[in-house]
């Protein structure tokens, strides 16, 4: 059994770079196990899209054929479930090395890690550059990563990237493709947005996990292997603070299953954001979570669910609530 407190990570450019694949979860995605509805056309047309982009990757500064400009960038616009990051990870496959994956937070996390001079060299010298959930609740982030995307794309670099849209905005006409537009302002002429509509096939709006273990189960069930890890979650919150988000992938390499003791509701927004990234890392490399203390689906209070990144929020509950399920199928 081993602590999370006792690990301290620092990681470099290159180390923070190599992370810039994709999740294990989608280890096999390609074009053509992407299944699209046949009752849903832009299903299909977003399969043809991307695949087209993929197949017209060209080498940097070539971005004309046939007379007509090749858009830099493409753009996945639709709400959960519907396979948007089944094909932007279809995509990453292609092109592997010459190409980097990630969640819009793991960019900006670059960017504080590398400052944002370092991060446009480092990220310039890749031909393709994904981006799975572009978020636009934090208007500073977005214009970061605007202006970062922006001297990418005048070096040649393509961009692919995907939205994150509620599941309460399903049936708004454009789902967040206007919010996009909007927001990235003069680089949004560098896109081609394609809509993909669709149903949750994965149900993912349900946020309900695993019960919690009581406090003595937990703590004999964190001593069944040492590649497990067991934390007091207050003592583990406090010691996120101490490490780059940068560096929470490092901080759970290796290990099997995460156990934490005594959760509970989380009141600061900044605590509750490190949790939203550390479950993003947990979530990509499927490392189960068993707990005690309150049920997951209470970890954000109420006025964080209502507040400004209640998209952040939603995505870790459910991812979260994923996790503990899986301790419960063992």
């Amino acid at each position: 059994m081993q602590s999370l407190c006792e690990r301290t990570p620092k990681v470099n450019a290159a180390e923070i770079i190599q992370d810039f694949v994709v999740p294990k979860r989608f280890a096999h995605t390609a074009f053509d196990n992407y299944v699209a509805d046949a009752q849903i056309p832009s299903q299909g047309f977003a399969k043809a899209r991307m695949r087209d982009f993929a197949n017209n990757l060209e080498p940097k500064r070539k971005l004309f054929r046939r007379g007509e400009e090749v858009k830099a960038g493409i753009y996945l616009d639709g709400g959960f479930g519907v396979g948007k990051t089944h094909l932007l990870t279809a995509l990453w496959h292609q092109y592997g090395t010459r190409a980097t994956y990630g969640s819009f937070v793991e960019y900006t996390n670059l960017v504080g890690a590398l400052g944002f001079q370092a991060s446009v060299e480092t990220l310039a010298g890749f031909e393709l550059i994904c981006i799975d959930e572009f978020e636009l609740d934090d208007p500073g982030d977005t214009v970061l990563m605007s202006t970062l995307l922006g001297q990418l794309v005048q070096r040649g670099v393509r961009i692919a990237v995907t939205s994150n849209t509620l599941p309460d905005r399903l049936g708004e006409g454009r789902f967040a493709a206007d919010d996009f537009v909007r927001e990235i302002q003069g680089l949004a002429a560098h896109f081609e947005i394609i809509r993909i509509d669709g149903p949750d096939y994965r149900h993912r709006n349900a946020l309900s996990g695993a019960l919690p273990l009581d406090a003595v189960a937990l703590e004999k069930f964190a001593h069944e292997s040492p590649d497990y890890s067991f934390d007091e979650f207050a003592k583990l919150t406090n010691h996120l603070s101490t490490v780059h988000p940068s560096a929470f992938g490092a901080l759970v390499q290796d290990l099997t299953t995460v156990c934490l003791a005594g959760v509970t509701q989380l009141l600061d927004q900044a605590q509750a954001l490190r949790w939203v990234v550390l479950i993003d890392r947990l979530y990509d490399r499927e490392i189960p979570i068993a707990y005690s203390g309150v049920e997951i689906s209470g970890l954000f209070s109420p006025e964080m669910l209502a507040g400004g990144y209640r998209k952040k929020y939603l995505r870790a509950l459910s991812r979260a609530s994923a996790l503990s399920r899986e301790i419960s199928q063992d």
